[in-house]
C-alpha cells in the first residue's frame, strides 16, 4: 500500500492554506516554494482541490487560494478519496483478473475481505480527522491521531 504523490503534495497544500492567515490566501508560486513542487504540478493540485469545493481563489494582482470552509469542517477521508480514490474499490477485481475477463476467484475471495476490512478500518479512522486536527506542530497532531485511535478502541 502506497500514498500517491497527489495525495500527499494535495494535502499538504490544503494544510499550508489551511494554516496561512493572510486573507488574500497563497499563490501557485508562493506555495509551490513552500513544499518544492513545480508550478504545474501545484496548479493541477490547486484546481482539482478548488473543483472539488476545498479552497477559493481570491481575485486581484495579489489574489491566491483560501479555504472554500473552516478547517474542521473539511474531512481528511473525502480530500484523500478526491486526491487519489479508496485503497480499495468495488472495480479493483475487475482490474485484477489476469489474461480472462473474469477474475476466477470472482465467486469466493478471501482475499477480496481482506481489502475490505482494511477500507473500512481505513475509512472509519480518516472520517473522524479534519483539517483542523493536523494543524499545529507533529506533536500537536500525533495526540489528536492518539486520542482519536483510542476512542475508536474503546467503542
Amino acid at each position: 500500500m502506497r500514498i500517491t504523490s497527489q495525495e500527499e503534495y494535495g494535502l499538504r497544500i490544503l494544510l499550508r492554506i489551511a494554516k496561512f492567515r493572510d486573507k488574500e490566501g497563497m499563490t501557485i508560486q508562493s506555495l509551490a516554494v513552500a513544499e518544492g513542487l513545480s508550478l504545474p504540478y501545484v496548479a493541477k493540485l490547486t484546481r482539482l482541490l478548488r473543483i472539488e469545493g476545498y479552497i477559493n481563489s481570491t481575485p486581484g494582482n495579489k489574489g491566491g487560494y483560501i479555504l472554500a470552509r473552516p478547517a474542521d469542517q473539511i474531512n481528511i477521508n473525502q480530500v484523500l478519496k478526491i486526491l487519489g480514490g479508496s485503497l480499495f474499490e468495488q472495480s479493483f477485481c475487475n482490474d485484477y483478473s489476469g489474461i480472462l475477463k473474469f477474475c476466477t476467484n470472482s465467486v469466493d475471495c478471501s482475499i477480496r475481505s481482506l481489502w475490505q476490512m482494511v477500507q473500512i478500518n481505513i475509512d472509519q479512522l480518516l472520517d473522524k480527522v479534519s483539517l483542523a486536527d493536523l494543524i499545529g506542530n507533529e506533536m500537536r497532531s500525533d495526540e489528536i491521531l492518539n486520542s482519536i485511535i483510542e476512542q475508536k478502541a474503546g467503542s
